[in-house]
C-alpha cells in the first residue's frame, strides 16, 4: 500500500502526520521515536511522498496569499498516490531531493553532516519540498550533533528534516527542542497476530507465538517468518526457558558457560533477553491475572512455575535483564555483562 495505511498499529502517529499535511502546518523538523521495526522510516518516506505527490496537487490557489487550498478546504497531499513519477522515484530511492543519512559504521560522522549542509545550501532540484531523513539519529557523534544543530537553527527554505531515534534521551536536548516529536509505539500483540493471519495465512497459535517473540516490532516479525531465515524461534525460546529455570541448580562453571554461549551471538542477544523477560513477566502476571499471559502455548507450564517463585524475586530479575539490555546497547563488554546477568538470574526466589 502506498499511503499511511501501510503502517500497522500506528493510528495515533498517522493521525498527527496527516493533520500536519491537511492543515498546512508542516514544521521544518520532525523527530520520530520508537523501538526498531515499528515503521518510523516507512512513515518518513510516506511523508516525503505526500509532500511531493503530483497526483495530489491542489486544485486552486488563493490569489491573495498564495496559500495552497483544495476544493474541499484541505490540503490534498495527505495521502500519496504511489503511482506518479515523484512517488515512484522516492520509493525506489532515486529522487534527488529526498536525502537519506544513516550511520557509517557505528556512528553518523561530522563529514556526513557537513556534506548535507553543502547540499542544503543549494535549492531543491525538482521537489516541492526537499526531505532529509536521518535514520538512527542517536548515532550522531557530538561533533555531528552540533553541526546538525546549526541547520535546525537556520532551516533552509522548502526543506524538512526527519530524524528517527529510539528515544529522545539519546539525543542532544537542543536538537529535540527544535523538532516536533512524534512517538511510534510498539505494535500491539493483537495487531501483529491479525496482520500475520490476514496477510500470511498463519494459524492463530503460530501467529500468537511470533507476535509474542516479535515484542511489538513488525520488522522483527517479518524476519522471523522469512523462509530464508532458518532459525526456529519457538525452539530457541523453549531452550532459553529451560536454561534459565535450571540455573539455580547448576554449578558456577555451568552458569558461566551459559553466559558465554549467549554472548557469542550478539545479533540475537537482545532478542534472547526479551524472550526471557517475557517468560518472567508471565510468571508474575499468572499470579494475579492468568488470562493476561502472553506465552499462551505455555500456560500450564507458566502456572506451575509461577507457584515456585515470588513476585519480588521475578521483578528483581526483570530489572537485571533491562539493565543488561541497556548496557549492551551502550556497547559494554558482552561476556562480562552476560556473566553478571546470569549470576543474578541464578539466585533462587522460591516462595
Amino acid at each position: 500500500m502506498p499511503g499511511f495505511e501501510s503502517l500497522i498499529g500506528q493510528e495515533h502517529s498517522v493521525r498527527l502526520l496527516t493533520n500536519l499535511l491537511q492543515n498546512r502546518t508542516i514544521p521544518h523538523a520532525l523527530l520520530f521515536t520508537g523501538i526498531e521495526g515499528v515503521g518510523k522510516r516507512t512513515a518518513a518516506l510516506m511523508f516525503a511522498m505526500a509532500c511531493n505527490c503530483t497526483n495530489n496537487r491542489p486544485e486552486c490557489y488563493s490569489e491573495h496569499d498564495k496559500t495552497i487550498y483544495c476544493s474541499n478546504g484541505k490540503f490534498s497531499a495527505a495521502s500519496p498516490c504511489g503511482r506518479c513519477r515523484s512517488c515512484k522515484k522516492i520509493q525506489s530511492g532515486n529522487h534527488p531531493d529526498i536525502i537519506r543519512i544513516k550511520p557509517s559504521g557505528h556512528s553518523i560522522k561530522i563529514a556526513q553532516i557537513r556534506a548535507l549542509c553543502h547540499t542544503l545550501a543549494m535549492k531543491p532540484y525538482e521537489a516541492r519540498m526537499r526531505v532529509v531523513i536521518i535514520s538512527d539519529a542517536h548515532a550522531m557523534n557530538p561533533e555531528a550533533g552540533n553541526a546538525l544543530l546549526k541547520v535546525l537553527e537556520e532551516p533552509p527554505d522548502r526543506t524538512i528534516l526527519i530524524l528517527t531515534a529510539a528515544q529522545t534521551s539519546d539525543l542532544l536536548p537542543t536538537i529535540v527542542s527544535r523538532c516536533q516529536h512524534i512517538r511510534f509505539y510498539p505494535v500491539s500483540r493483537k495487531s501483529l497476530e491479525t496482520y500475520l493471519i490476514d496477510k500470511y495465512e498463519f494459524d492463530m497459535d503460530d501467529a500468537n507465538i511470533i507476535a509474542v517473540l516479535a515484542n511489538g516490532s513488525i520488522s522483527k516479525a517479518l524476519f522471523m517468518i522469512d523462509p530464508k531465515n532458518k532459525t526456529d524461534w519457538k525452539n530457541i525460546r523453549n531452550w532459553l526457558i529451560n536454561e534459565v529455570e535450571s540455573l539455580s541448580l547448576r554449578s558456577i562453571g555451568s552458569i558461566l558457560a551459559f553466559a558465554d554461549r549467549l554472548s557469542r551471538n550478539k545479533d540475537a542477544l537482545i532478542d534472547s533477553l526479551e524472550m526471557i523477560k517475557s517468560w518472567m513477566r508471565d510468571l508474575i502476571v499468572c499470579k494475579y491475572c492468568p488470562d493476561k499471559i502472553i506465552n499462551n502455548d505455555l500456560s500450564d507450564r507458566i502456572q506451575h512455575a509461577s507457584q515456585k517463585t515470588t513476585a519480588t524475586s521475578l521483578l528483581e530479575k526483570i530489572r537485571a535483564i533491562e539493565t543488561a539490555i541497556k548496557d549492551i546497547r551502550a556497547n559494554s563488554n558482552l561476556r562480562l555483562t552476560m556473566e553478571v546477568l546470569v549470576i543474578r538470574l541464578a539466585k533462587s526466589g522460591n516462595s
